[in-house]
């Protein structure tokens, strides 16, 4: 940052009190406010489970990206009116695993790490000690510090597209961990919902995904949300449980027609179950997918030594106020 511009470091540890997401088989609590056509494969008076298709083979290749974050410390700036802005210095990574079905064989594709200052303030500049960078990354309006976290998934995404545009090949599969979001213009890419926050079908619909077995899924449904797009839920293979127990839900472009979501649907049946993890290896078992879980070990590591860091941004902080 320039010499004009001074900062301070929080003394709190980011990590306290982090928030916990709720997993589990409870489903969704909440209901959507998204319209909803449930018509899109079959009418609505005719939903029941799809099997399987016989004549569905899974691709060759199977791309998983996934990306992570962590909040390294909270800042203030304070500014020459006698103003003060909260802010955030946040690590992110991304990266893609390469899974060969014919092989049998995963292996890590490709990462990529980023960092960053997410403020209001005007007058905030890059944070610089050494090698270590954090950018401006300026949010609109008054940046309060509640919504400052959500400016990191912006870049993040972006890490993300393209760590796996770097990788991609003609017939793969993209699997995005989380909804599609800004993604919906890649090719064959599902988006992939494993904690169900929003309740978006009626009590029927509904009643076909928590009877679902064990890979089958629903048929596919438009959503009208502000990023729109075809959906569907499927069960991966778990042993009983509650209602949603194992139910996760995907989602694919809005762009893509009627056929081609319903294609991918089919696709997911025959590719997701076959990474499903178990509980004895992970406590987010089935959803937390096996690559997934591994890629994501991967990714925390590379953030580097968060106590370090936050040393390192408390001696910058002190630099610049002298």
């Amino acid at each position: 940052m320039s010499a004009g511009a001074r900062f301070f470091v929080d003394a709190w540890d980011p990590a306290y009190g982090a928030s916990f997401e709720a997993g589990g088989g409870g489903g969704p609590a909440a209901p959507s406010s998204a319209q909803v056509d449930a018509d899109v494969e079959l009418p609505a008076t005719d939903w029941r489970a799809v099997d399987v298709r016989r004549d569905v083979a899974a691709p060759d290749v199977v791309l998983l990206v996934d990306g992570v974050r962590r909040i390294d410390a909270s800042v203030w700036t304070a500014e020459d009116d006698g103003g003060s802005f909260p802010g955030i210095a946040a690590s992110y990574a991304a990266g893609v695993v390469r899974c060969d079905l014919e092989r049998g064989a995963a292996e890590l594709a490709g990462t990529r790490v980023g960092r960053g200052l997410f403020t209001a303030s005007p007058s905030a500049q890059d944070v610089v000690a050494g090698a270590i960078r954090y950018p401006v990354h300026r949010v609109s309006g008054t940046g309060e510090l509640s919504k400052l976290p959500a400016a990191v998934q912006g870049p993040l995404t972006a890490l993300e597209v393209a760590v796996s545009d770097a990788v991609r090949t003609d017939g793969d599969l993209l699997v995005v961990d989380g909804p599609l979001r800004s993604r919906r213009n890649l090719p064959r890419t599902l988006g992939y919902i494993k904690t169900q926050h929003s309740q978006y079908l009626d009590g029927r619909l509904t009643a076909v995904v928590t009877g679902l077995a064990p890979g089958q899924r629903c048929p596919v449904f438009r959503l009208g949300t502000a990023w729109g797009g075809y959906s569907w839920y499927l069960r991966l293979p778990v042993a009983g449980g509650a209602p949603w127990a194992g139910v996760v839900r995907v989602e694919c472009s809005a762009d893509l027609t009627e056929a081609e979501a319903i294609e991918l649907a089919d696709l997911s049946l025959v590719t997701l179950p076959r990474f499903a993890s178990t509980p004895y290896k992970d406590p987010r078992a089935p959803q937390n997918l096996i690559p997934i879980a591994g890629l994501e070990r991967r990714l925390r590591g590379m953030l580097g030594d968060a106590r370090l860091l936050h040393r390192v941004l408390t001696a910058a902080a002190r630099g610049i106020r002298r």
